[in-house]
Parts: C-alpha cells; structure tokens; sequence
C-alpha cells in the first residue's frame, strides 16, 4: 500500500513516480515547558508519544523504565537507577539498507544539565545521531541522523555520561526513513526554494508593444552563491597553477601565509612578503579574499618563539599580533577567523585569562568591515564530536552575546570530511540555522580514500541545497609533494576525479546557456539560479536583428515571479 501524506514534493524517475514526504527543516532551541508533537507523527517510532503505556520501549542496560504524568496530562518516558551512560530505554527498529534516517526527540533530565545523545546500535557498532544539552524543568529537542548502511534489526537508545542520580526523561520521539530518491527530491525542492526564482520576462517593441517568436538566450555572467578555493604561494610563479585556478574561483583564502608564523617568524621581526604578494595578486583579478586566521587556540599553531613564553609577554605578543595583521589588511578582506577553533582548544584563554569573546570585540573594533567568524571542525563532520556538536556551537554563540559581544560573527564549519553521514549534516545544518547567522563552509575536503569523489559529490550536494549555507570554500590548495587532504588536480593540472566533481558541480549550479521563444503575448518564463545574466534578444522585425539586456536576478522575500520588461 501506498500512504500519500498531504504535503509531498512530487517526483519522477524513468519507470514510476514517487511522492516523498517533505523534509521538516524545523528545530527550535527554546526549552519549553510541554514538548511539541513528534516530527512525521514518529515515523516508524513505535508509541512515539508514550500515550500507550511501555509499548514498544524496554529498558536499556539496568536502569528502570516507567511512564509518567505532568501536570498538563502530558506522558513521557523515563530511565531512572542508571548506573552507566548508557542506560536509558530503547526500542528497535528495522533499518534498509541505503535509506536515509532522520530521528529528533524531546529530552529533560531530573537534575541540573546534561550532553545527552541519540544512539543506534547495529551489528557493525553503536552509531551516535544527535545530540542536545538537557535540563530540568523544561524540554529540548534534539535532532539528528544516519545512514541505512545495512538492513535489518537496529536498536535506539540514549546515552549520557551524567549518570550520578540523574534520570533521563523523552517524548515526543521520531525516526523517519527516507528513499535517496525522496532525499535527493528534498535537495531539488530547496534548490528552486532557496537558490532560484521564477521569472517572466516580456519583450517589446519601442511602442511598447509586445513581440512574439522573438528568439531569446540567456547567459549567466556570475553566480551569487560564493564558492572559492583556498590557494599556496606557488600560484604566484607557477602558470599551470594559475592557468588552472583563475577562471574557476572568485573567492580564496590563503592556506598558510597570514597565518602567525608565516607572518612573524621571529618575535618582533614581520615578514609579510608573500601575504603582499599573493594579496596582489588577488586584487588583480579581482578575487576575493578570506583573512585566516588572527590568532589559533591550538598551541601547536603557535610559532615556535611564542609555544613557551611567560604569560605577560605572550599576552604582549597577542596584541602585537593583532596590531600588525588586522589594520594592515582592513578594508582588503571580507572575512576574518579570528580565534581558530577555540571550541576545541584554550591555550591563549589559560595563558592569558581572556575569554575568546575578548579577541572578537578587538578584531571588531579593529575592522567593522569584515564578517568574523568562528571556526570549527567536527561540527557537520563528526557526530562523535561533542566538543563542537551543534548544540554547542550554539552555546558558544549564545556566551559571546552573554559576555557583551554584539559585533558581526558568522558559523564557520571546516568540513574535513572522511566518511559522511549525509542525514547528520542536514540536522546539524538545521540546528545551526535557528542562530539566523551566515553559515560558510570554510575549509571543505574529503580525505583519501575509495569513493573520495562519490562522497565529495554528496557533501556538494547536501551543502549547496540546504537553506542555511551561504558559501562554500574548498581547501585543496596545489602542492607539489601533495595536498592537505585532497588535490583537485595532478602535478600538471590534469583534473583528478575530485576535480572533475567540483567542475561538474559549478557546471550544474549555474546556467550555461538557456535559448527560448516568445509567445504570442511577448514572454518566456522559466527559472533561474540567483545570479547576473546577459539576455540577447533576437528577431527580424528588430532594428539590427538583436540587442541584449543585463539582467539580475536575487532572491525575493516572497515566492513571487520576478517579471521584467525588455525593450528593443
């Protein structure tokens, strides 16, 4: 049997259609008092409202398991006497293989907070899918995802690590399944949604006057989607390299040269020889530039000279640092990361006593030009990760607002892949997006291994579609004796698979060439990708035959038809 739910996208491959139940988007981080109704009705959950007493859960490890009732009449599930982080409730399910998962929940805990996660045990291991902080007194939602990777029995369990009379209360529990056809139908649908917009042009004559069977083509001049590559100094003398890059990327970041030890190798002593350069070289072509990075948490990142210095003069050589960077490339780059990956790491804040958020209000005040941004690895990468789960990237945003910081700031996600779990980057992606900040995709590669490409192609696909991301930067800079992790090309700029998919994916996004005819009233409409465009028109009745337009077409804030009027 067939089960048609009201809202569907339609779609069709080349032997039957397919109705695919649309993808909720929604996460809220509001803690509320009575969690909401479950995503799809639960899916295939089995009593996902614990409105049927135990029915289809049992007790995970030794904890104890009951129902209860709040003073709203709401029921709700709860694992109490656990003496491990894995003891809670659980209910198995049957997984197919290549199907994509998405599971949300509602979670409380009796005491305090709490990291808690979404398990899935299979015959292969234990699969962590989303993670929420937890508190008492209120409900949080969590939201997650894995791949269908084999079929059979799987089991659904939560785990936290805070288990000293702490109990774990959930409602509201869903997991859906979804067709990688339905999924991709979901990319589609967004695609038109978020990145296109339908428009009706009409051409007229110099009277106004409507012409029909005239022959138009549309040509995309630029893409309003950022996409760009990170870049290596060899591109300033080696012509293969530039030969390569040039038309493809608007965007760039350096990969090491205005990094602390490129730029000050010695203390006191700068060298911003390369970093000028490759910086002219960019303006020249008028390419972008992302600034990375001011300073880096990590202390292996340090130059050498700083790793051990005592704490007043590393404080001096931070501000120094600050001093000499930002000012001398305000104005020249649109962003900066400003404190890498200080989820992960500490060592400036122990050596120092300043919060992150201090760095932030400098490089604010310093250079209110450009976007500042965090950035983080792990994120949409790993759902092992709880450093920088997006629950806590989340929290992170939230202390800097906390702490007075009111200043620019954007999510930046690294996106060092190996094995992607497609499902989990859509809900951390959802996550992410209720901060209603720029989200970017600022160092993306897939490390080497068999279906590297296929995988690349995927992440593509995921990243561009969703409504959260509003840029993507690779970073495969060229290296003769390798990348960091993935090469785009040979050492004579012959495209590897790799870059055969980034070139096939700029190819897709963009509109190459569109020729249509008139109809009797003097219009075309179809839709287009946000961007500009040249629009040559041509018919015999117009004096010389042709003449163009240049159009542009951005997203609106309603779903409404962009119409435009050429005139000959």
């Amino acid at each position: 049997m067939n089960i048609f739910h009201e809202n569907s996208v339609y779609v069709t491959n080349i032997r039957f259609p397919v109705y695919a139940i649309d993808y909720d988007y929604h996460f809220t981080t509001k803690c509320l008092e009575e969690p909401l109704n479950p995503q799809y009705s639960g899916g295939i959950a089995k009593n996902p409202e614990i409105n049927d007493g135990l029915n289809g859960w049992t007790s995970f490890g030794s904890s104890k398991i009951e129902t209860r009732t709040s003073k709203q009449g709401n029921t709700f599930i709860v694992a109490s006497h656990r003496t491990q982080p894995n003891h809670s409730f659980s209910q198995t399910i049957h997984v197919e293989k290549d199907t994509m998962y998405t599971i949300s929940a509602w979670l409380q805990v009796s005491r305090g907070k709490a990291d808690v996660v979404a398990m899935i045990r299979t015959p292969n291991g234990d699969i962590p899918t989303g993670w929420v902080i937890a508190k008492s007194g209120c409900w949080s939602m969590l939201k997650g995802g894995f791949n269908g990777n084999f079929s059979g029995p799987a089991e659904l369990y939560f785990e936290s690590k805070d288990i000293s009379s702490v109990e774990l209360w959930a409602d509201s529990i869903s997991i859906q399944p979804f067709t990688l056809l339905e999924w991709k139908a979901h990319q589609d649908q967004s695609t038109e949604k978020t990145r296109k917009s339908k428009v009706k042009l009409q051409v007229v004559d110099h009277q106004g006057q409507p012409i029909s069977n005239a022959t138009i083509m549309i040509k995309q001049t630029s893409s309003s989607f950022p996409i760009g590559n990170a870049m290596s100094s060899h591109i300033l003398i080696n012509t293969g390299y530039q030969d390569w890059y040039n038309p493809r990327f608007k965007l760039t970041v350096f990969e090491n040269e205005m990094k602390w030890w490129e730029t000050e190798p010695l203390p006191n002593k700068d060298d911003y020889h390369l970093a000028d350069a490759m910086l002219q070289y960019v303006q020249n072509r008028t390419i972008l530039l992302r600034g990375h990075n001011i300073v880096w948490e990590n202390r292996d990142m340090l130059p050498q000279w700083a790793k051990d210095l005592p704490r007043p003069l590393f404080a001096t050589a931070i501000e120094r640092r600050f001093n000499s960077l930002v000012p001398r490339y305000r104005g020249k780059v649109i962003h900066w990361d400003v404190d890498n990956e200080n989820m992960h790491f500490s060592y400036l804040e122990s050596q120092t006593g300043e919060n992150t958020v201090y760095y932030y209000k400098k490089a604010y005040d310093m250079d209110k030009g450009a976007l500042l941004f965090l950035n983080e690895w792990g994120t949409i990468e790993n759902p092992n990760d709880i450093v920088a789960s997006p629950a806590k990237y989340l929290a992170k945003i939230e202390e800097f607002r906390t702490l007075g910081y009111n200043g620019t700031l954007g999510i930046g996600l690294q996106g060092h892949f190996d094995t992607p779990t497609i499902p989990y980057i859509r809900s951390a992606l959802d996550i992410l997006a209720t901060a209603n900040l720029p989200i970017w995709i600022t160092e993306l590669d897939v490390s080497s291994r068999p279906l590297q490409a296929d995988y690349l192609r995927d992440i593509l696909g995921e990243l561009y579609t969703h409504p959260g991301v509003q840029g993507i930067m690779f970073w495969s800079p060229w290296q003769p004796q390798g990348c960091f992790k993935m090469c785009l090309t040979d050492n004579d700029f012959n495209n590897l698979p790799t870059g055969d998919v980034v070139d096939d994916f700029m190819r897709r996004i963009n509109h190459q060439g569109l020729i249509s005819s008139t109809n009797h009233d003097g219009y075309i409409e179809t839709s287009l990708y946000h961007g500009d465009y040249e629009v040559i028109i041509k018919h015999s009745a117009i004096k010389h035959q042709s003449f163009a337009h240049k159009i542009n077409v951005a997203k609106g804030k309603d779903s409404s038809t962009l119409i435009m009027k050429l005139s000959a």
